[in-house]
């Protein structure tokens, strides 16, 4: 049975997600910042028959947190085949370039670049042993840069001076990492789960999470001929599913 950590899993498109993996037969380990809450997460997937599951409580934004969390994890097995990497802050909007402190800044790299890059090089110990191994980084519509300068781009209007840049960021660390892992059975992917309903955005998006869940699913589960390196999303890009950068 194959492994997977998704961090923050307790809610929305990381709990779906979780979900979704458990019915396709994988054991997931649901990372979440709050212990409470991931358990209850837990015993909720549990009430629906799904078994394979437990909580790991991690804070990604957190190195102690994360060392901790890669310790209990090594207690309990020796492989990990999938690391999904979900969770992320949005820093609150609007967010103008004039206006945004620094500090905001650096709240929300500090969990969805840094955090990224801290927990995978932890864990890479344990998806080395993997026969298959799999890195779905969770980025976002709004951290291709090259859309940004198209006027015509549907999302033209919707700039943030944090959130965006730190998925363009984001998207920059999966590229040098995927070309480092390349000559290895590793699978490295940006996957945009679309604009998705959820209480990140005051559920204003118009999608569903079991789609969102699915785009993310799709890219841990790749076959040994699936691609590396790429910026999936069917919201940029629903012809051919791959963003430009």
């Amino acid at each position: 049975m194959k492994k997977v950590l998704i961090t923050g899993a307790n809610k929305s498109i990381g709990f779906e997600a979780t979900r979704q993996l458990l019915q396709q037969g994988y054991y997931v380990y649901l990372g979440s910042r709050d212990l409470q809450k991931g358990t209850e997460a837990v015993d909720k997937l549990k009430a629906e028959g799904l078994s394979n599951v437990e909580v790991l409580q991690i804070d990604v934004s957190n190195d102690a947190s994360v060392d901790a969390a890669f310790k209990e994890l090594s207690a309990k097995t020796d492989v990990l085949d999938v690391l999904i990497n979900n969770a992320g802050i949005s820093g609150g909007f609007p967010q103008t370039a004039l206006t945004t402190s620094p500090d905001v800044l650096r709240e929300v790299f500090e969990t969805n670049v840094f955090g990224v890059a801290k927990v995978t090089v932890t864990f890479l110990p344990l998806l080395q042993k993997s026969a298959e191994p799999r890195i779905v980084n969770v980025t976002s519509g709004l951290g291709s840069i090259t859309l940004h300068t198209d006027p015509n781009w549907k999302y033209y209007q919707v700039k943030s001076a944090a959130y965006g840049p730190s998925k363009s960021a984001l998207n920059a660390y999966t590229v040098v990492l995927a070309y480092e892992l390349k000559d290895t059975n590793f699978k490295v992917n940006a996957v945009d789960p679309g604009y998705t309903a959820t209480d990140f955005n005051n559920h204003n998006g118009p999608g569903t999470v079991e789609d969102a869940a699915k785009r993310v699913v799709k890219a841990a589960v790749l076959e040994a001929d699936g691609p590396t390196g790429q910026f999936f999303s069917d919201d940029n890009s629903p012809e051919t599913g791959i963003s430009p950068w």
